[in-house]
């Protein structure tokens, strides 16, 4: 797929990956931008055929609806070879005639390393900070050809931020910073010299964006509590959301079945994503179901969990293993991101695994489980931010993630209200309210604002 270093190559009538084949003066594409001419330049690490972080899916987003608002986007990411995971696939879901730039970038443990093993000083902020020394000439000659009126960068590669920083600094134009996660965490960075550039990366960005977007509203009071000195107006929120396209494709590729009749049968559960020792830990969920089993309340003919795609599949397996529910407990490699959502479709019910560590965040999966129309069991810090959001739609199968003998009650209750029929769903308000394509119109808005304020203050 890859052809010269900075370019990879585009499908047939898909995105125009390198801007120096382009016509001078090129035709904006997206429906309602012919008649603004308002351009933004996107800058993400995160970006297909990346296929290791969920993070794509929102800048993605961003990309393919924000023409429906007036703005037509162009995207400024990293060469393909630094990506550890790739989906070629997800290539074909790029709007076609819009321009894609890939900048020189390196991997400092892959590319600059000796098993494993690099320089800390190669991996300051990230292991991608060569990606600034292509990604802003780069930047720079994208501004020159195609003028666009906002720069929009998203974390949690501080990389992006620092690319913006300097774009905005050398050209002046209105920068408006994405916080998908925080870049300061109580624990993470480590104390040492990243956390001290993460911390200097942090406060350049507050100060010298327009405006900083955040994905919860627990992370932007943080943000407003450590910076009180910037204007409130500065922080807004745009929640993640869900994909309608490519949920309409997963239901495409479902065989039409009859909804389950209530009553006792097998149920299957499934998580679908990354699972870790802080913060989503699923000892205590197998114990919980261990404890479910020996009490004679579940076994493998009434229930079927799925661990899709957790991360280092030895690992969880054998932790399934050593917990004694191999026979109820599976679990199963990455699939394509059509596939897994035609999993979640098919099941009976969707997990979600969000703890402490984790409790300024939502995971986008959330999103996606709204619009699968599943009942949802919440393995989480009760007290945080992911708790909160599926209590205001109405879930309430929730258990602290670390609790195994909570777990096991709520795990029963959940699995007796599926099969009765009466476990909670989303609203349909709250469906609609959750989409991709929602959260756009509210980044445009944005944008029109920022746009707006600097040019009335340039006149």
């Amino acid at each position: 797929m890859l052809t010269k270093e900075s370019t990879s190559t585009p499908s047939a009538g898909g995105p125009r990956n390198d801007p120096d084949r382009l016509p001078a003066a090129p035709a904006l594409h997206q429906s309602g931008s012919a008649e603004t001419g308002k351009r933004a330049l996107l800058i993400a690490f995160h970006f297909p055929p990346e296929a290791s972080s969920s993070g794509i899916q929102r800048t993605l987003s961003f990309f393919k609806h924000l023409g429906k608002y007036g703005w037509e986007p162009m995207v400024l990411s990293a060469h393909p070879r630094v990506y550890s995971q790739q989906n070629p696939s997800q290539l074909a879901n790029l709007p076609a005639g819009l321009v894609v730039r890939r900048a020189f970038a390196l991997d400092a443990k892959h590319h600059l390393g000796y098993k494993g093993r690099y320089l800390q000083l190669l991996a300051l902020p990230d292991r991608w900070v060569s990606w600034f020394l292509g990604a802003v000439p780069a930047g720079l000659g994208l501004i020159r050809r195609y003028r666009p009126q906002v720069i929009w960068s998203t974390f949690p590669i501080p990389t992006a931020h620092l690319i913006a920083w300097a774009l905005h600094r050398l050209t002046g134009i209105p920068w408006v910073a994405d916080f998908r996660d925080p870049i300061i965490q109580p624990a993470y960075p480590a104390p040492g010299m990243q956390r001290k550039v993460y911390q200097w990366i942090e406060r350049q960005t507050i100060r010298h964006c327009q405006a900083a977007v955040f994905t919860t509203h627990s992370a932007m009071a943080s943000y407003r509590n450590r910076y009180p000195e910037i204007p409130a107006s500065k922080f807004s929120v745009i929640e993640n959301g869900y994909d309608e396209e490519g949920f309409g494709a997963a239901l495409a590729s479902i065989p039409a079945a009859p909804q389950p009749v209530p009553g006792p049968r097998r149920l299957t559960l499934v998580h679908s994503g990354v699972l870790y020792k802080d913060g989503r830990d699923p000892s205590a969920f197998l114990q919980g179901i261990a404890a479910l089993r020996d009490a004679g309340k579940t076994d493998a003919s009434r229930l079927r969990v799925v661990l899709r795609a957790p991360g280092h599949l030895e690992t969880i397996s054998d932790l399934v293993a050593r917990h004694g529910v191999t026979d109820i407990v599976e679990v199963a490699p990455p699939v394509p991101y059509r596939d897994a959502l035609a999993e979640m479709l098919a099941a009976d019910g969707l997990m979600v695994f969000q703890g402490t560590p984790f409790n300024t965040q939502i995971p986008a999966k959330i999103y996606e489980y709204f619009r699968a129309g599943k009942p949802v069991l919440g393995l989480v810090d009760t007290a945080g931010e992911t708790a909160r959001v599926l209590r205001a739609g109405g879930f309430t199968s929730l258990a602290n993630m670390d609790r195994p003998g909570e777990i096991a009650e709520v795990l029963e209750r959940f699995l007796d209200d599926i099969e009765r029929g009466e476990a909670h769903v989303a609203s349909a308000e709250l469906v609609a309210a959750s989409s991709r394509t929602r959260r756009a119109g509210q980044l445009a808005r944005i944008l029109d604002t920022v746009g707006h304020t600097v040019t009335e203050a340039r006149s």
